[in-house]
């Protein structure tokens, strides 16, 4: 058993532990960091991808009000990334432009999934938006330098519309959600909050030679020493947008993690 699992104080010393080395290999590596943003609003003239994502949808028997209250933090942390532009050479960081979600800064109590289980806390619900800034950096030569994922599969799919183990999780501020642009075109992110959505798009300042497709492969669930998991490949090509012709396809996500929730009859492997 880990220190940081025998009491809540040890759990918190080490996480403001990894909090400090973070902050300080973020000064020692001296990034550049994308923060400009347009002065005027103005959008840049090429889509790379667009996407929403419902901001209501039936998550087992979780309370709804921790829904509502996801709503208040997104609104708050959309505030901060939209209209960033990501230059040539500098990296995007979530918590970069995000900074800690406090109750100073208007967050409120939301829905979390850390150490294995549903929890609330400051903030709670702003994976939503992590989610949906990888799923569209996955559709853009942006190179994906950081990235995490749940553990764990807590609720059964309802609304989903992306494969499984697509997401990000973000966690202040050492789990964080980094791209880099590699190229000689800026991009910049838009994301904002309708009734009903988190929308989102990412364009460049000139036109992409190449379009993205993401697929998933081999998903199942399975069953092992008592226990079910879920599992699945995704995968992206690379495509010429004059030749239509596939020129790479890379794998890019293995998942594998165990379901908290009831599924169907899973074969059960050694």
């Amino acid at each position: 058993m880990r220190l940081s699992e025998l009491h809540p104080i040890f759990y918190y010393t080490r996480i403001e532990q990894k909090r400090l080395f973070r902050f300080l290999a973020n000064v020692i590596a001296r990034k550049r960091f994308a923060t400009h943003k347009e002065e005027l609003s103005t959008t840049f003239p090429y889509t790379c991808k667009k996407h929403q994502s419902l901001l209501k949808r039936k998550l087992g028997n979780s309370d709804p009000k921790l829904q509502e209250n996801k709503i208040i933090n997104l609104k708050i942390a959309t505030s901060e990334i939209d209209d960033v532009i990501i230059k040539p050479g500098e990296t995007f960081s979530f918590w970069k432009l995000v900074g800690k979600t406090t109750e100073a800064k208007g967050y409120i109590e939301g829905m979390q999934l850390a150490m294995g289980e549903v929890k609330t806390g400051i903030g709670g619900g702003i994976c939503q938006l992590a989610n949906l800034l990888y799923w569209m950096a996955l559709h853009t030569p942006l190179i994906v330098t950081e990235r995490h994922h749940h553990s764990f599969d807590p609720f059964p799919d309802s609304g989903r519309t992306l494969p499984f183990g697509s997401g990000a999780s973000v966690f202040y501020n050492y789990i964080d959600l980094r791209f880099y642009n590699p190229t000689s075109q800026s991009f910049q992110i838009k994301v904002w909050v309708t009734d009903k959505h988190l929308k989102g798009a990412i364009f460049a300042n000139e036109e992409m030679p190449y379009s993205y497709h993401i697929e998933e492969k081999d998903h199942q669930f399975i069953k092992r020493d008592g226990k079910n998991y879920r599992q699945n490949k995704i995968w992206r090509k690379t495509i010429d947008k004059i030749t239509g012709q596939t020129l790479k396809e890379e794998l890019l996500i293995k998942n594998f993690s165990e379901v908290k929730y009831p599924v169907p009859l899973a074969p059960e492997l050694p």
